[in-house]
């Protein structure tokens, strides 16, 4: 099925932008599909949990849920960092949750109440980001583990944070035109996008964001749940540790 056009103002930008959002989505579901299968077939020979790690699977699963949330190793090795990156993660959490109503109709009411905190969760993320960025030029050590990639992964979610904020608080967008555009992309309809400078930098940045987002360091957010310093429980006394191919080797397979 192809998107279906119609008429409106701008209709190259229209299409242009539907284009877009269709290839970066294909872009990154099927990435993100084959990094995670990878991780997932990837063996882990040893068992190599951080000590003091729980003992049971219950308590390393809550362990994961804990980095997850709360960022509760980076806590322990550097509280600075650790309010760096939860300023920004905190902030990208709510500015994520409240994008949510542009593809929603009627909006959850959980979503609703997310709402007015908008601004302040923008304002934080930039903050993070601003100080995670300045932390890598400053701090010697840092700056010299520091690659391009690294300084222009930060640029681009800051352009797509000041470009958000830039709507939010210079240039007024026709936010319902929006809506209807990405319900109108959900439904294989290409609808009018207002044709205004901070929205379509905004919105080609994120399409930039969703295509390198499986070819970076950002798939740390999948990987979190696959490494195995954190997934694994420490019981190495009551149960033998075997990767499947070794079990297999063991057993006399091929």
């Amino acid at each position: 099925m192809g998107l279906r056009s119609i008429p409106g103002e701008h209709g190259n930008v229209n299409t242009v932008f539907a284009i877009l959002y269709a290839v970066a989505t294909v872009v990154l579901v099927a990435g993100l599909g084959f990094k995670i299968a990878q991780y997932a077939r990837t063996p882990a020979p040893l068992k190599i949990p951080t000590t003091p790690a729980p003992l049971t699977p219950a308590g390393a699963a809550f362990r994961v849920a804990r980095e997850v949330v709360v960022f509760e190793s980076l806590f322990k090795a550097n509280k600075a960092l650790w309010i760096f990156a939860a300023l920004f993660h905190f902030g990208l959490f709510v500015v994520l949750a409240r994008h949510v109503r542009y593809f929603q109709e009627p909006v959850n009411v959980v979503i609703q109440l997310v709402q007015p905190f908008g601004l302040y969760a923008g304002l934080a993320m930039m903050a993070g980001l601003g100080l995670l960025l300045l932390r890598r030029i400053v701090v010697p050590r840092i700056a010299y583990i520091t690659g391009p990639s690294d300084i222009l992964m930060l640029l681009l979610l800051l352009g797509i944070g000041a470009s958000g904020l830039a709507m939010k608080g210079a240039v007024h967008t026709d936010i319902v035109a929006v809506k209807a555009f990405f319900l109108g992309l959900m439904a294989f309809e290409i609808r009018a996008l207002p044709a205004e400078p901070p929205l379509l930098v905004h919105l080609a940045l994120v399409a930039v964001l969703m295509i390198v987002f499986p070819f970076s360091k950002l798939l740390h957010v999948p990987g979190v749940f696959f490494s195995p310093t954190r997934n694994q429980c420490d019981n190495p006394r009551e149960k033998r540790h075997l990767a499947p191919w070794a079990a297999k080797l063991e057993a006399g397979g091929n």
